[in-house]
């Protein structure tokens, strides 16, 4: 039974995952979430309590897989500025659901919360070391980062470099990056 469970649990969240991405908080429906899982609308409510927190629970997962994905290294962000940014180009529906979190559910989780005092943490540990510039304050440097990493896909009005529309070409996508890259590397790298 607990296997099922298990089984169910994940195929509801890869469900709201996609109808969150596509259609937002508000826009999203219970019932469709519950079909795609091919799962008794009932079970969102037991595993989730309520359609928010199953938002937040998707949240919470993406980051955990993000973490997993791209380690979060303190002290070569321009790096890790690089592969978000790969990330995002290879899973464009990461950038739709993190747009629709901070349009319509914008305070942040407790494991949003501990994810971001994890990477200030550990800028400020390299800063103090003097492997990052420490003219920003950790909080402004991480915040930084992850805004450049997004701000390609911001700017093309949420179109992705691989949705409907044409797709950005490969040296395109490679001139992006490298600016995102070097514009991070222009904020860490210590100018003493």
């Amino acid at each position: 039974m607990a296997r099922d469970s298990a089984a169910t649990k994940q195929r509801l969240l890869d469900a709201a995952f996609a109808e969150f991405a596509a259609r937002g908080l508000a826009g999203a429906r219970v019932d469709r979430i519950a079909e795609a899982a091919q799962a008794n609308k009932q079970r969102i409510y037991a595993y989730f309590g309520s359609k928010e927190q199953l938002f937040d629970a998707v949240i919470d997962r993406v980051l955990a897989v993000g973490t997993e994905t791209v380690p979060f290294d303190a002290e070569n962000l321009p790096e890790v500025a690089g592969q978000i940014f790969d990330d995002l180009v290879a899973h464009p529906d990461l950038m739709r659901l993190l747009s629709w979190k901070l349009l319509e559910r914008p305070g942040a989780t407790d494991q949003e919360a501990a994810t971001y005092t994890a990477k200030t943490t550990a800028v400020a540990a390299a800063q103090e070391q003097g492997r990052v510039d420490a003219e920003l304050g950790p909080e402004d440097l991480v915040a930084f980062v992850l805004a450049l990493t997004q701000a390609w896909f911001s700017l093309a009005g949420g179109m992705s470099p691989t949705s409907a529309g044409a797709p950005w070409p490969a040296q395109r996508l490679a001139q992006h990056r490298a600016a995102v890259v070097h514009a991070v590397r222009q904020l860490t790298t210590s100018r003493e």
